[in-house]
């Protein structure tokens, strides 16, 4: 039976490596479950060219509308949330002062419905998918059930200097430890809700990549651990790691372990192979700290990482959009509460 097993999870596992296309573009994302409540979310960021990333802090309050037009959906932020922008038009990543986390990963494969700007459907762009969700969200099971009673459709526009249409997955997790990967596929959303569903890359889709997972339960310990940096190799390492590492509700332990599996899983800086475009520099690295509500931002090329202390940050309804420059490069050290300067929010693009 085992055998048998082992067979069929190879089998799935060789599927889901044929899936992955030239058109992926890499980026890890994984949870550490530590003890004592202890959870925190990494995740990198791993593009061919330079995204122009900033940090920005949004308060409670913001009046949103999706940006595709008249069918947009409209809402308030119920919750304050710390985010790193790409091009300072979209939101990648953040946490939110619940402790919510959204993250959203390249996927070639996503095929979003389609979309009447006039219709009936309430609609958002897919820049701001994560935004809407820590907006509105403190816990996962709350996305998930709102989601699929009051379902929004994301709309996709062209990736900013390229011709393609933006393609991704969003994952979100919350201080429970708590998770969720909500993927478009032939139009139709899927939504996978567990706790166990801890390691997300990008191709092939989650489905798939859950065979890869049941595949690695085979593996005698790391002895099997793949090396390269192709998004099923980043699915294996984050997966043995995210565990292996020590376990603490120690802060400095569980943020310097969980720091140790996400670099493991990046991109060398400057790293572009030659045939494998999916293999790409990673452009900075986050861990949301979701027990102590601390957002580490890190770029590869920078001294020492920094950090905001949500905590500490005033989310109250016109506190006042806040910035913290990265896309230069900018070295910080440590916290940065105090270097956050007053700002205009970004408009996020649409249709």
């Amino acid at each position: 039976m085992k055998k048998t097993h082992r067979l069929l999870a190879k089998t799935l596992l060789v599927g889901a490596v044929a899936f992955i296309t030239n058109d992926a573009l890499a980026c890890t994302r994984v949870m550490y479950k530590g003890p004592n409540n202890t959870i925190l979310t990494a995740r990198s960021m791993d593009w061919k060219e330079e995204i122009m990333p900033n940090i920005w802090v949004f308060p409670r309050g913001i009046e949103r509308m999706g940006e595709v037009g008249k069918a947009s959906v409209k809402w308030k932020a119920k919750y304050g949330s710390v985010i790193t922008s790409a091009f300072d038009i979209a939101t990648t990543d953040g946490m939110n002062e619940k402790g919510l986390v959204a993250n959203i990963l390249w996927l070639v494969e996503s095929q979003y419905p389609t979309y009447d700007p006039n219709g009936k459907d309430k609609g958002v762009s897919l820049a701001m998918w994560a935004q809407y969700a820590l907006d509105n969200y403190a816990t996962v099971a709350e996305a998930v059930t709102d989601l699929q009673k009051n379902p929004v459709v994301v709309v996709t526009a062209n990736t900013p200097g390229r011709t393609t249409l933006a393609t991704v997955h969003l994952t979100i997790s919350d201080a429970t430890g708590d998770n969720a990967v909500f993927e478009y596929i032939d139009g139709k959303l899927n939504v996978y809700h567990d706790p166990s569903y801890t390691v997300v890359t990008n191709s092939p889709t989650f489905e798939k990549q859950l065979a890869i997972n049941n595949y690695l339960s085979f593996l005698p310990g790391n002895k099997n651990l793949p090396g390269t940096g192709r998004s099923e190799d980043r699915f294996a390492r984050a997966k043995y790691y995210a565990t292996a590492v020590e376990q603490s509700d120690d802060e400095k332990i569980s943020v310097g372990a969980i720091f140790s599996v996400i670099r493991n899983c990046s991109v060398p800086f400057g790293v572009h192979i030659d045939g494998e475009p999916n293999l790409s520099s990673t452009r900075w690295r986050t861990v949301s700290d979701q027990k102590n509500l601390v957002y580490y931002y890190e770029d590869p090329i920078a001294l020492s990482p920094l950090w905001l202390d949500l905590k500490s940050l005033d989310f109250s309804q016109g506190a006042g959009v806040k910035k913290l420059q990265v896309l230069n490069g900018e070295q910080y050290f440590g916290l940065a509460n105090d270097e956050l300067k007053e700002a205009k929010a970004f408009k996020f693009m649409g249709i």
